[in-house]
C-alpha cells in the first residue's frame, strides 16, 4: 500500500518529523517533488537534521529511499548531504536516484536568482535555489536528465543548446557574464561519479515493491497553499505540491493511495514574500513570542534561515488544504508550543468586502481577506513530551477538538515536541 504525507498549509508543518515516525513501519520512501530549496528537521538518537534532499527514511537501515522522477535534483547539494549525514554516524542509506529526474543546474540558481534582484520589490521571496527556472525548463523541455550524464554526446548536446539560450538573458536581460558549457559539463562529470552507484530505475523498482505488497511512503515538500494550480498563485512554488502528484513525481499508480496524513500545525507559520496573503498572521511583540517559542529552535527556515510569519491556526486555510490534498486523517504538531498562552485565537472565517466566509477564495480575494476569530481557553503549562493524549489538559483536548470539528477530517495524531517519540496518538470524534 502506499501512504502520502503530505503538508496542509505553507510547509514547514513538521512533515519530517511524521515521515521519520511512520518510517519505521514502511519498507520505501519516496521524494517526489520540489528541490532542495525547503528542509525536513528530524531529531532522532544520531542527532539534528536539515534534510534538503535526502528522503526522511535515511535513518533506517531496512528503508530503501527514492528520489522520483519529479525531484529537482541538485547533485551536488546530493553528495554533500550524504557526506554531512554518514560523517554523523549514520550508516550509509539505502537510496536510489532516478534516472528519470531532471537535474538541477548552476545556470538556473543563477538565474533565480537574477530575476528576484531584477524583480526588486515584486519579488516572489524565491530561496534562489534555482527551482522556477528549473521548472521552466522541464516543460519547455530544455532539461537534462540524470540518465543524460551516462550518455555524454547526449549530455554535451544539451548543456550546449541549453547555455545557448541561458547566455542571451543573462548578458542582454541580466547584465551578468556568460556561462560556459565546458566548465559545467566537467563539473557534471565530477559529479556524476559520486552519484552513479545510487542510479537506477525507480519506475520498475516501485512497481515491482507493488506487486511485492511493500508499504510505500511519499513525502511531499512544502504544502497546499504553494501549489501552483490550487495554492495562492503566483506566491507559490513551482512543483506540485499535492498528494496526487506523487501518482507523477514517484511513479505511483493512482490506485495504490490508499491513506494521504495531511499534516499541519497547531499555528500557522510561512515563509516567503511579505506580499503573499497571510490572513491569520500575527505581528508585533506577540508574533515575536510565538515566533521565538515555535517549532524546535524558533520559527526560521531550515534551509534559508529566514524568520517565518507566523499567525494563529487558520480553519478556513487547513480545511481547504486538506481538502485538496484528500486527507484522510491529520497530524497535528506543536501543540506544546502554545501552553504559555491564557487565550489562544482560531481564525474560523474571512471578512472579504463586508462577508464572512469559511470557503478559500482565490489569491485577488484573499488579499483583501481580514480574520474573524474566535478565543479559546489556553491551558497554561508545559505538555512537551505527552504521549497519552488522555493525560493531556482538558482545555488542550478541547482545542484539538474544536480544530478537528472545523477542518472536517479526523486528527489522529498530537505532537508534544520535535522528538519522533514525543507523540499522542488520539481517537477522532469524527
Amino acid at each position: 500500500m502506499v501512504k502520502a504525507i503530505v503538508g496542509a498549509n505553507w510547509g514547514d508543518e513538521g512533515k519530517g518529523k511524521i515521515t521519520d515516525m511512520l518510517a519505521s513501519q514502511s519498507d520505501v520512501v519516496i521524494r517526489f517533488q520540489g528541490g532542495a530549496n525547503a528542509g525536513h528537521t528530524i531529531i532522532n538518537d544520531y542527532g539534528r537534521f536539515a534534510l534538503h534532499t535526502l528522503p526522511s527514511g535515511v535513518f533506517y537501515p531496512h528503508i530503501t529511499n527514492v528520489i522520483g522522477n519529479g525531484v529537482a535534483l541538485d547533485i551536488g547539494k546530493l553528495a554533500a548531504e550524504l557526506e554531512e549525514v554518514t560523517s554523523q554516524g549514520v550508516p550509509a542509506p539505502k537510496l536510489i536516484v532516478s534516472d528519470r529526474a531532471q537535474l538541477l543546474m548552476p545556470y538556473h540558481i543563477l538565474q533565480d536568482t537574477y530575476e528576484e534582484a531584477r524583480l526588486g520589490g515584486r519579488a516572489f521571496g524565491s530561496t534562489k535555489s534555482g527551482i522556477a527556472p528549473f521548472y521552466s525548463d522541464k516543460y519547455a523541455k530544455t532539461g537534462i536528465q540524470v540518465c543524460d550524464l551516462f550518455a555524454e554526446d547526449i549530455l554535451r548536446e544539451r548543456v550546449a543548446a541549453a547555455v545557448e539560450l541561458k547566455n542571451v538573458l543573462f548578458q542582454h536581460l541580466y547584465h551578468q557574464p556568460k556561462v560556459s558549457a565546458d566548465e559545467i559539463i566537467a563539473r557534471l562529470l565530477e559529479l556524476r561519479e559520486r552519484i552513479r552507484p545510487y542510479v537506477g530505475d525507480t519506475v520498475a523498482f516501485v512497481h515491482r515493491a507493488l506487486a511485492e505488497g511493500k508499504t510505500i511512503l511519499l513525502e511531499g515538500q512544502l504544502g497546499s497553499m504553494k501549489d501552483p494550480d490550487l495554492g495562492i498563485f503566483p506566491m507559490t512554488t513551482s512543483s506540485h505540491t499535492l498528494a496526487g502528484y506523487g501518482c507523477v513525481g514517484a511513479s505511483v499508480p493512482p490506485t495504490a493511495i490508499e491513506d494521504v496524513i495531511c499534516v499541519t500545525k497547531a499555528y500557522s507559520s510561512c515563509v516567503g514574500s511579505s506580499t503573499e496573503p497571510f490572513v491569520s498572521e500575527v505581528t508585533g511583540s506577540a508574533g515575536d513570542e510565538l515566533r521565538r517559542r515555535g517549532g524546535d529552535k524558533g520559527e526560521f527556515g531550515a534551509t534559508t534561515g529566514r524568520p517565518r510569519r507566523v499567525g494563529w491556526f487558520d480553519t478556513v486555510a487547513t480545511k481547504y488544504g486538506c481538502m485538496v490534498q484528500g486527507a484522510t486523517q491529520v497530524a497535528l504538531t506543536c501543540l506544546d508550543v502554545l501552553g504559555y498562552l491564557d487565550e489562544i485565537p482560531v481564525c474560523t472565517g474571512y471578512e472579504i468586502d463586508g462577508a464572512v466566509t469559511d470557503i478559500f477564495p482565490t489569491t485577488p480575494a484573499l488579499l483583501r481577506g481580514r480574520p474573524v476569530f474566535e478565543m479559546l481557553s489556553g491551558w497554561k503549562c508545559d505538555v512537551r513530551g505527552c504521549t497519552d493524549y488522555n493525560a493531556l489538559p482538558e482545555n488542550a483536548r478541547a482545542y484539538v477538538d474544536f480544530l478537528e470539528a472545523r477542518i472536517g477530517v479526523p486528527i489522529t495524531m498530537v505532537s508534544t515536541g520535535p522528538k519522533r517519540e514525543e507523540m499522542a496518538r488520539r481517537t477522532p470524534k469524527l
